[in-house]
């Protein structure tokens, strides 16, 4: 009897070869960063600290932290309440997840941290731009779309220079906003995920996301309603171009509201809780809007000229960009041809939205700067390449459809497309680390008495940063509430429960910043009285002999509020969703 010859082992299907081919060209865009070791850029000391403070308030039980213990030298900061948290979670549970390993150290885990992440962030990035391309072009071509929009000059810029994590993070949010308004049939869920995605990654990408959502549905409700004018008198009449137009508007405008109100449980807390502290200092001098339009100068001072340079750079990427798509969206209308698979190319849209970050790039624009709401809190022009790098993708995987190429050739292109791109960009970007920047002395100062940097933005409104020592111990007994702390104290944050014996009627002053959440009990007894001092920290008088102090950082009523208009939104989309799987009979 013959032998039964073995199956072959199963090949692996086209969609399944091109979603590795994406996550391979992330891998190569972070294999710089796997030899050498992370990028120490613009951001980075930030975030890490970010991903350790909130890894350690993860690991003791605290779900969703709000106060970050560790800044203004142990006095802390509410960081997390205005800082959107996927980005923090995200680094913190792979902070979490890659220290507890076995045969891991803490020091090789956190390392690796910032690298992981950025693959993560690449790859989702081009899985979304790959999704965004299939609804308009070729699947071959859409790979293409995909690899060059996770390598596209902005992308590393941000990756390896300025280390933006969150920002890099939305990049995958971003493309799946396009989509969701530029595809044949807009619905709300599809307009609310990526809206609640950007709110809840990164606050100028969500700013920039609905500017654009916003004018994008604007243009396409005008041509549904102008087609419809155009069609009167033939099979297609004006009342249901009207129609059409009005439903495009009510599901944008409710996916939009139900976008924010899933992101309610941040944007509730950070708006109202913005009057609390100093957030104006986002955009003082370097990061405001009229010194950072292209080739702009601001100075000679090392501040200045650093700015400059960082700026130059970012001028150079945005002329390469905006060259790029322009030719390509003149080839797309030149090569315009209507394809069976494909969804009409919306190219005098995109040609539109185009043209108008070009103007926003530029110093004539600095009044509609100031008048857009939200918009100064942007900083930097050149942030608007997050939105400019999903056209050039898009517009380049058209007229690519056109040919049309095969898998295996843009296999390779895509290969040769990433090296050729990623390379040189991590030797022109990388930022090297100096001692105290590293991952092993960011984590070594976390875990020691100093406490880290404050960030002036998140200083309580009445409380002075240059005023705050950063050797104050966990706290200490004044005669006034204005006195600093004894000589040769050791520094350190206050803790939650203590015990302290007055020898006569005294002031308590607590290395903890004053905020409204915080709430005190002497001797169980709540404790409003409060005495300003110069660096904002708590100061409470307490009354001669023994007494115990507990301190609670309370779940303020905005917080509820915006977790209970959280949880509806989520029922609401879950009906939606629900509502639209079933089947029309």
């Amino acid at each position: 009897m013959t032998p039964t010859p073995p199956e072959p082992a199963p090949k692996l299907a086209p969609t399944g070869l091109r979603w590795l081919l994406i996550s391979l060209a992330a891998l190569i865009a972070v294999m710089p960063l796997m030899h050498h070791g992370c990028s120490c850029g613009h951001d980075f000391d930030f975030h890490l600290l970010n991903w350790m403070e909130a890894a350690n308030q993860l690991g003791h039980g605290n779900l969703h932290p709000h106060w970050a213990f560790t800044p203004a030298f142990n006095a802390g900061e509410p960081r997390f309440v205005f800082y959107p948290p996927l980005s923090w979670y995200l680094g913190a549970l792979l902070g979490l997840l890659l220290t507890h390993l076995p045969g891991v150290g803490a020091v090789t885990g956190w390392n690796t941290t910032p690298i992981l992440f950025t693959w993560i962030a690449l790859a989702a990035a081009g899985f979304a731009m790959h999704r965004l391309a299939r609804e308009f072009a070729g699947a071959n071509a859409a790979l293409l779309a995909a690899t060059l929009y996770v390598v596209n000059p902005y992308m590393l810029f941000t990756a390896y220079e300025r280390t933006a994590y969150a920002e890099l993070l939305a990049a995958a949010w971003i493309p799946l906003l396009f989509h969701a308004i530029l595809r044949e049939k807009v619905t709300i869920p599809r307009i609310a995920l990526p809206v609640a995605l950007l709110w809840l990654t990164n606050a100028p990408a969500a700013v920039m996301g609905s500017y654009t959502l916003a004018l994008l549905a604007a243009m396409r409700v005008i041509a549904t309603y102008r087609s419809g004018v155009a069609s009167v008198g033939t099979s297609e009449n004006l009342p249901t171009r009207r129609q059409d137009a009005l439903r495009l508007t009510l599901n944008t405008i409710a996916g939009t509201a139900l976008g924010f109100a899933i992101a309610a449980f941040y944007i509730v807390p950070a708006e109202y809780e913005r009057r609390f502290v100093q957030i104006a200092m986002a955009t003082i001098t370097g990061m405001r809007i009229d010194q950072n339009f292209l080739f702009e100068h601001t100075g000679t001072s090392g501040d200045a000229l650093l700015h400059d340079q960082v700026l130059h750079t970012a001028s150079v990427i945005a002329v390469l960009m905006l060259g790029a798509t322009a030719v390509a969206l003149a080839a797309a209308f030149l090569a315009r041809k209507p394809k069976p698979h494909a969804n009409a190319f919306p190219t005098l849209t995109l040609a539109i939205l185009t043209a108008g970050i070009a103007f926003l790039l530029t110093p004539p624009s600095l009044s509609l700067w100031n008048h857009l709401p939200q918009a100064v809190y942007l900083q930097f022009t050149w942030r608007l390449l997050a939105i400019l790098a999903p056209i050039l993708a898009l517009t380049v995987s058209v007229v690519l459809t056109r040919l049309p190429p095969r898998l295996s050739v843009m296999a390779i292109v895509a290969v040769v497309l990433t090296v050729a791109l990623s390379h040189p960009a991590y030797h022109a970007f990388q930022q090297p680390c100096d001692p105290e920047d590293t991952a092993a002395a960011r984590q070594a100062l976390f875990h020691s008495n100093a406490g880290t940097d404050p960030t002036d933005e998140y200083a309580p409104a009445t409380a002075d940063n240059d005023a705050l020592s950063p050797n104050n111990p966990p706290w200490w007994l004044a005669v006034s509430a204005t006195d600093g702390p004894p000589a040769a104290a050791e520094p350190g944050g206050t803790p939650m429960h203590f015990s302290v014996a007055a020898p006569r009627a005294e002031d308590l002053v607590l290395n903890l910043r004053d905020y409204p959440a915080w709430r005190i009990s002497v001797n169980g007894a709540l404790q409003t009285a409060r005495v300003r001092r110069a660096d904002g920290l708590i100061a409470i008088p307490i009354a001669a002999g023994p007494s115990t102090i507990a301190i609670r950082y309370a779940h303020t009523a905005d917080q509820t509020a915006g977790d209970a208009i959280s949880l509806i939104a989520l029922a609401m989309l879950l009906v939606t969703l629900r509502r639209n799987a079933q089947p029309t009979r």
